[in-house]
C-alpha cells in the first residue's frame, strides 16, 4: 500500500498530539489530585460527585442553623436562670415583709421599692437580644421589643406567641426559643386549680390561706365566694349565688367543698368575703407590681394587716408557681440542647461518610497515575524519536 509523504507527516503529527493531550490530562490530574475534573472525565462519576457535594453543602448549612439555635438556647437558658435568681430574691423580700408585727410602714415601703426595682430588672431580662441583634422572647417578631411599660405602670407584651422552627437536618427541625408570652405571661394562677383572695372591703382581721386540693375529681371548675354571715358562721356561694356549703367558723379550721379545702385564721367580721376562683394565668410583672402596691398601700389597723398578710401569702404561692414554670421551660431548653448535640454527632458521622464516598469517586490514585504518566511520556518520546529519524528519509539521498 502506497503512503504519501504528506499523509505520513499528518498521521504522525496527529498521533503525537493525541499522546501529548493524554499526558497533559494525566499531569493535570496529578497536579489537582483529582481523577475527575470535568464531566468529560467520567460523566457517571461526575453526576454522583455533584450530588455528594450538594449533600455536603446542605449538611454545612444545617450545622450553621444548629449553631444559631444553640447560641439562642444558651442565651435563653442564662436569661431563665437570671429570672429564677431574681424571683428567689423577691421571695426573700416577701418573707421578710410577712413579719407584719415588727416591720414599720417605712420598712415595707423600702421592700416595695426593691421589688419594684426587681420588676424593672425583669423587664430588662425579658428584652434581651441574641448575638444577631434579635430579641430572644418576641416570638416571630424578633425585631420588635417584646416588653414595654405603659403610662399606667403595667407591662405590655408586643411580640406574638409563635416560635420559629429551624431545620437542623434533612428530616429534623427544632424550635429556636420560647415566646415571651409563654415564659413570662402564662403562669398558672394560685395552686394551678384555684386561687384565693380577700375582698378589699373586708373589715375583719380574717386571713385566708392559699388552700389545697383534696379530691381533684370532685372539683367543679368555677368561681366561688366564701361569705361570713356572722363572725362564727360561713357559707360558700357559686357564681349564681346558690349556696353549696355552709358551716360554723373557728380560726384555722378547714372549710371544704367540691374536693378542695382552705382555712381562714383571725377574726373575720360579718359580711367579709373571700374569693375562691378557678385558676387563670398571671404574668410575672403583674405579680411583682401587685406585691409592690400591697406593701405601699398597707395600713396599720387589723383589717389592713390581714389584707396584706393574705396578699403576701398569695404572692409567695405565685412566686413558687412562677419558679416551677421557669423550671419547666428550662427543662425544654435543656432537651433542645441535648437534641442539638445528638444532631451534631449524626451530622459529623454523615460528613465523614460523604467525604469518604466523594474521595472514592473523585480522588486520584497517585501510584497508578504516575505509572501511567511514565508510560505516556515514554511512548511520546519514542514516537518523537521515530518520527525524527523516519522524517529524514528521502530518495534524493540515494541519487
Amino acid at each position: 500500500m502506497r503512503i504519501s509523504t504528506a499523509s505520513y507527516h499528518a498521521n504522525s503529527l496527529a498521533l503525537m498530539l493525541k499522546q501529548q493531550a493524554e499526558l497533559s490530562e494525566t499531569q493535570n490530574q496529578t497536579a489537582t489530585g483529582k481523577r475527575v475534573n470535568t464531566p468529560a472525565d467520567d460523566p457517571i462519576a461526575m453526576a454522583h460527585i455533584l450530588e455528594l457535594e450538594r449533600a455536603q453543602s446542605e449538611s454545612e448549612q444545617y450545622g450553621k442553623n444548629a449553631d444559631l439555635v444553640r447560641s439562642r438556647a444558651n442565651l435563653e437558658e442564662q436569661a431563665l436562670a437570671d429570672t429564677g435568681t431574681l424571683l428567689q430574691r423577691v421571695r426573700e423580700l416577701v418573707l421578710q415583709a410577712a413579719n407584719t408585727a415588727t416591720l414599720t410602714t417605712s420598712d415595707r415601703a423600702s421592700i416595695a421599692t426593691e421589688i419594684e426595682s426587681l420588676g424593672t430588672e425583669l423587664a430588662t431580662i425579658a428584652n434581651r437580644k441574641d448575638g444577631g441583634g434579635e430579641y430572644l422572647f418576641a416570638g416571630y417578631a424578633t425585631l420588635t421589643q417584646p416588653f414595654s411599660t405603659t403610662a399606667s405602670g403595667t407591662t405590655r407584651y408586643a411580640g406574638d406567641q409563635g416560635s420559629r422552627q429551624v431545620r437542623i437536618s434533612a428530616s429534623q427541625t427544632i424550635t429556636d426559643g420560647h415566646s415571651g408570652f409563654e415564659v413570662f405571661m402564662k403562669v398558672a394562677e394560685g395552686n394551678g386549680l384555684f386561687a384565693t383572695a380577700a375582698a378589699a372591703a373586708n373589715t375583719g382581721s380574717g386571713i385566708v390561706d392559699t388552700g389545697s386540693v383534696v379530691n381533684r375529681a370532685a372539683w367543679v371548675r368555677g368561681d366561688y365566694t366564701l361569705n361570713f354571715t356572722s363572725a362564727t358562721a360561713w357559707e360558700v356561694l357559686d357564681s349564681g349565688g346558690t349556696q353549696i356549703a355552709a358551716g360554723s367558723y373557728s380560726s384555722g379550721s378547714a372549710i371544704a367543698f367540691n374536693g378542695i379545702q382552705l382555712s381562714v385564721s383571725g377574726s373575720p367580721a360579718a359580711g367579709d368575703t373571700f374569693a375562691v376562683n378557678a385558676s387563670g394565668t398571671e404574668d410575672m410583672f403583674s405579680l411583682l407590681g401587685g406585691l409592690t402596691d400591697a406593701l405601699r398601700n398597707s395600713g396599720t389597723d387589723a383589717a389592713s394587716t390581714a389584707q396584706l398578710s393574705t396578699a403576701l401569702a398569695n404572692g409567695l404561692q405565685q412566686i413558687d408557681q412562677s419558679t416551677d414554670h421557669l423550671l419547666g421551660i428550662r427543662s425544654e431548653v435543656g432537651a433542645r440542647l441535648a437534641q442539638l448535640d445528638t444532631a451534631d454527632s449524626a451530622r459529623e458521622d454523615l460528613k465523614i461518610e460523604l467525604a469518604a464516598t466523594l474521595s472514592d469517586l473523585r480522588d486520584l490514585d497517585y501510584a497508578e497515575a504516575l505509572t501511567r504518566m511514565t508510560q505516556q511520556l515514554t511512548g511520546l518520546e519514542a514516537a518523537q524519536s521515530a518520527y525524527a529519524k523516519i522524517a529524514q528519509l528521502s530518495l534524493f539521498n540515494y541519487l
